[in-house]
């Protein structure tokens, strides 16, 4: 049970609890307070600690260290992202899927490939978009969705869009830790992560560049991260992303419990809510991640119910907190208005057990039959 033995946390694709291993980082570099660009001893030090956190994290999703570029988020690096390669590249229009994070959305505003009912990106129809429009288009998809946790054909959208001189962007924020992630191997232009997803601390992102691609600062002013985003680097919290992505063999080593975890709670939902429905549930996706629509029961009256319990779940993407509105994501994918507004999210961890995913079971079952009578 994290964070606290009163709580049940499954709510790991909002945020994860701070890793001990991060922890430590942070408390050995706050005596690293020399600036990373001065070149006196002090800087130094702590450019050195920067830099092997940069080393840690490449090796992390197999990417060459002088490559990455470390932001103050994962929604920053995607607006690096996708800026930064449309103005450096000319790109004549970008491209995503509806059921993108909406850090993502905020940027693309040209079309929107339809997904299945699954949330599974239409290949066909973003062939048909490449082919209809003057090169070089910016494409621009998730590796795993934060909302449903569906997997998306990555690798053959890159072939689409070499095929058709496109560049590409992957959000791959859900995706490590969780399942393999090869940056090298898949060969897109781009991809985002976001340190607090893996057990390090918020305000970190980084985003992997292809070798030779080219990318124009979203934040220019100065000369760090080689000139493609100024600012003072957040050293105890780039140390904090290095430890954190040396631990993701760990996470990775810890999916096949999660995910027999996960699947035993959509197993009791399956047998004692036959009207509930479960988002994803017939394609690959998270092993981790449960997305759950409870008919007659709002997300909202779920999502208090459960944390009046001591079990923290989200009702969709936490950066829409405060939205009443139903999930784009669900929308995205055909759901009606009146079943997404009653869709949450339930999404394990490292620190999950079976004590926990009872809990939560135990608060929600009668949720349901209360609805149903």
């Amino acid at each position: 049970m994290a964070p606290n033995d009163s709580t049940s946390y499954l709510d790991y694709n909002a945020t994860t609890p701070v890793l001990p291993e991060a922890a430590q980082a942070v408390a050995a570099s706050l005596s690293l307070f020399g600036n990373p660009s001065s070149v006196h001893a002090a800087g130094r030090r702590a450019r050195a600690a920067v830099e092997e956190a940069r080393e840690a994290v490449a090796a992390a999703m197999n990417a060459a260290a002088q490559h990455v570029v470390f932001t103050g988020s994962g929604t920053e690096a995607n607006a690096l992202a996708l800026r930064g390669l449309a103005a450096a590249n000319r790109c004549t229009a970008a491209l995503s899927a509806g059921i993108e994070h909406p850090s993502v959305l905020a940027h693309v505003a040209d079309e929107h490939i339809p997904v299945d009912a699954h949330g599974v990106i239409d290949l066909a129809a973003l062939e048909r978009a490449l082919g209809s429009r003057a090169a070089p288009v910016l494409v621009t998809l998730m590796l795993a969705n934060n909302e449903t946790g569906v997997l998306q054909p990555v690798a053959q959208a890159v072939e689409l869009a070499r095929k058709y001189g496109a560049l590409i962007h992957i959000d791959a924020v859900q995706a490590l830790g969780k399942v393999p992630v090869d940056f090298r191997a898949l060969g897109a232009d781009s991809m985002s992560f976001s340190a607090h997803k893996i057990g390090g601390l918020k305000g970190v992102g980084a985003l992997v560049l292809r070798p030779g691609v080219e990318i124009a600062a979203d934040i220019p002013g100065g000369g760090q991260e080689r000139r493609r985003r100024a600012g003072t680097e957040h050293v105890s919290g780039i140390a904090a992303f290095g430890a954190a992505a040396r631990g993701v063999p760990t996470l990775l080593s810890a999916a096949p419990r999660i995910t027999a975890l996960r699947d035993e709670l959509e197993m009791q939902i399956q047998s004692g809510v036959p009207q509930a429905r479960i988002f994803g549930a017939a394609v690959a996706r998270l092993g981790n991640t449960a997305c759950i629509a409870l008919p007659g029961v709002s997300s909202e009256t779920q999502v208090m119910r459960l944390d009046l319990a001591g079990v923290a779940v989200s009702a969709g993407s936490a950066c829409s907190s405060g939205k009443i509105a139903p999930s784009p994501v669900l929308l995205a994918m055909g759901v009606g208005e009146s079943t997404a507004k009653t869709a949450i999210r339930v999404s394990l961890g490292w620190d999950t057990t079976a004590a926990d995913v009872d809990r939560f079971l135990k608060v929600w079952l009668p949720l349901a039959a209360n609805a149903a009578a």
